[in-house]
């Protein structure tokens, strides 16, 4: 297909707002994802392409917490390590995937998210709620899960990794960033192999895109380390509302 400028400037554009809102709390691949379809990919292309933006955001991301200070790399790697077999298998069933038909599905896992991160817990900090073994047991097992969604279609993964290492393990919302940036970086380089083995990739769209997802990752986390957590959870917030009404109003 023929690929005009404004098309690369719009996908790097949203990229960039996306890449942010990725970092921060989750469901960027909302607005990148739908604006592939509308310029003429198919669910599966779409759904693999986005994969390049990922990546390069969260390489971005990953080195950007590292060099501000945030890095726990055993327990990312472990992680990752969990969420890669699920992340391979839902991947080879989303290459089948076309259609909208999951977006209700999705509003609803968004709307537990939403409901489960505003109970009030103890906060998380180091050495005042320390890591148990059946926290990180439960964990890992829950990011087996997360990687099947992952893998599957992506959007909204954030929304899923959160309360997994926030709520869950007990993680404060900045190191949930840190881990979940690196987490969603790993399993995507297996992902992506899936979808390219599948299906056509749209590279001129996909690296458009990963120039701006890498620009918002930055920002992203930045403002994460910087904004701290009152300001991640009400972005969090805001933005799960904002997808939720998205995705449950009727289309046209």
């Amino acid at each position: 297909m023929n690929v005009e400028l404004w098309q690369l400037a719009l996908l790097m554009g949203a990229g960039t707002i996306a890449g942010a809102l990725n970092v921060i709390a989750g469901g960027g691949s909302l607005m990148t994802v739908p604006i592939m379809l509308f310029l003429g990919l198919s669910g599966p292309e779409a759904n693999g392409t986005n994969r390049i933006s990922i990546i390069a955001q969260n390489i971005v991301a990953v080195r950007t917490f590292f060099r501000r200070g945030f890095s726990e790399f055993r327990l990312s790697l472990t992680l990752s390590a969990a969420a890669i077999p699920g992340a391979i298998l839902g991947a080879l069933v989303g290459v089948q995937l076309d259609g909208e038909w999951f977006d209700r599905v999705l509003a609803m896992v968004m709307l537990g998210v939403l409901v489960l991160m505003q109970i009030p817990s103890k906060r998380a900090v180091d050495g005042g709620n320390p890591m148990t073994r059946k926290k990180l047991i439960i964990g890992h097992v829950l990011m087996f899960g997360a990687g099947c969604w992952g893998g599957f279609i992506q959007v909204g993964v954030g929304f899923i990794l959160m309360p997994i290492l926030h709520r869950v393990m007990g993680l404060d919302l900045v190191r949930t960033n840190m881990h979940k940036v690196f987490i969603a970086l790993t399993y995507n380089l297996f992902a992506i192999v899936v979808f390219a083995a599948a299906v056509s990739i749209h590279w001129q769209f996909g690296l458009a895109l990963a120039a701006g997802n890498a620009l918002g990752g930055y920002f992203g986390a930045r403002f994460s380390v910087q904004g701290g957590e009152v300001w991640i959870r009400r972005i969090f917030t805001v933005v799960l509302l904002i997808f939720i009404a998205k995705l449950l109003l009727p289309s046209g």
